[in-house]
């Protein structure tokens, strides 16, 4: 588009619709950018529709919303200036986007609101989807935010292990029968959710989503409307909802054999109510220090008693029932990291398959869950 055609757009769209779409694509940019584009949205203008695109370069969002295009054309304009205006409109108000005033200026006008705001050239917009994806298989909003929800919890958050900043996504056989697994680990939990792999999954590679992407998806999977369609390679993947197209970069980098962390032989099984775990877990580290966050687990015949033991502070003790028939056994865990676990169990119980204190411990709802989590004991 040169830009006569974008001086010339004019466009008048619902402040609800406009909001929207928006909401979704202003979130990838960035407050603070060297390049100014990259602060900017590119709206497209023609055929009934207006389009809205935002890129941080690495992810990119692209949502379609309904509108009377006057005259066809583009601009880019400030993101996160033209959020906050259409935010602060009034419910039910009419938007009108006019470029046929100065170079470099659009004019927005509701009811008796006018801005004219600064325009950047679309021509100079950075295109990051352009490329061909090699698998795409389609799955269910809930299957996709099953997946995401999880798991996402035991991203790591450190930069130098870049390859476990995400979530990675990969299909295995088990038991004859093709999965779609989603893993993430920071090194002292691990989280694996798997489902029965939709077609189209077969021979796709195995790739990291980045924690970013991670946080998008999660809130476009909100508004999905019926299946989501899932585009990828060894090095994009692109998630369409509906409206909302959202493509990013993988990261590139190799996910640890995590099967080798999975401990296949624990033989000591402690079952809990959840909620009664989850809430004495909570009482107990109130005492804890930040830096230790460490409880004790002490396991004997059909009861658990936790406690916490802080120099500055003093200690906490409490006890509840449990299903537990092994060997007495002492064993402690971050509380924190325990808490994460529990809160994403889906039953009353939590069963703990234990080996011995320095050991990795298994979480499961029951035995055979979908979901599955690992967790590396502390020292107590």
């Amino acid at each position: 588009m040169n830009e006569t055609v974008s001086k010339a757009m004019k466009v008048t769209i619902e402040r609800a619709a406009l909001l929207r779409a928006l909401g979704h694509v202003h979130r990838v940019v960035e407050r603070r950018t060297t390049i100014p584009i990259l602060a900017n949205v590119l709206i497209d203008a023609r055929d009934r529709t207006l389009t809205l695109k935002a890129t941080d370069l690495d992810l990119e969002i692209t949502e379609k919303a309904p509108a009377e295009v006057g005259q066809a054309g583009g601009a880019t304009l400030p993101a996160h200036t033209l959020y906050d205006i259409v935010r602060k409109l009034p419910e039910g108000a009419q938007v009108s986007l006019d470029g046929s005033g100065e170079a470099g200026q659009l004019t927005l006008r509701s009811g008796r609101s006018r801005f004219n705001l600064s325009t950047l050239p679309e021509s100079d917009f950075p295109d990051v989807t352009s490329g061909e994806f090699s698998h795409s298989f389609s799955l269910a909003p809930a299957d996709l935010k099953r997946l995401i929800e999880k798991t996402q919890f035991a991203i790591s958050n450190e930069e130098t292990r870049y390859y476990l900043n995400g979530i990675y996504i990969h299909a295995m056989e088990v038991e004859g029968q093709l999965m779609l697994r989603a893993v993430a680990t920071d090194g002292h939990r691990l989280a694996r959710l798997e489902l029965p792999a939709p077609e189209g999954c077969a021979g796709m590679p195995g790739v990291i989503l980045p924690r970013k992407a991670v946080q998008e998806v999660q809130r476009l999977i909100e508004d999905a409307q019926g299946e989501v369609l899932v585009e990828l390679s060894t090095n994009k993947m692109r998630f369409s909802f509906g409206d909302a197209l959202l493509t990013t970069k993988l990261i590139d980098g190799t996910f640890p054999d995590y099967g080798r962390v999975i401990p296949a032989g624990n033989d000591k099984r402690l079952t809990v109510e959840r909620d009664v775990f989850a809430k004495a877990v909570d009482r107990v580290s109130t005492i804890s220090s930040e830096r230790g966050r460490a409880v004790k687990l002490a396991l004997t015949e059909g009861k658990l008693v936790l406690s916490v033991t802080n120099p500055d502070q003093g200690s906490a003790v409490e006890e509840i029932e449990a299903d537990y028939d092994g060997a007495p056994l002492d064993v402690g865990f971050n509380a924190r990291y325990l808490l994460d676990i529990t809160q994403q169990l889906d039953s009353d119980t939590a069963l703990f398959k234990l080996a011995d204190p320095g050991s990795p411990t298994l979480i499961q709802d029951r035995d055979g869950a979908s979901a599955l989590y690992v967790l590396m004991p502390m020292r107590v």
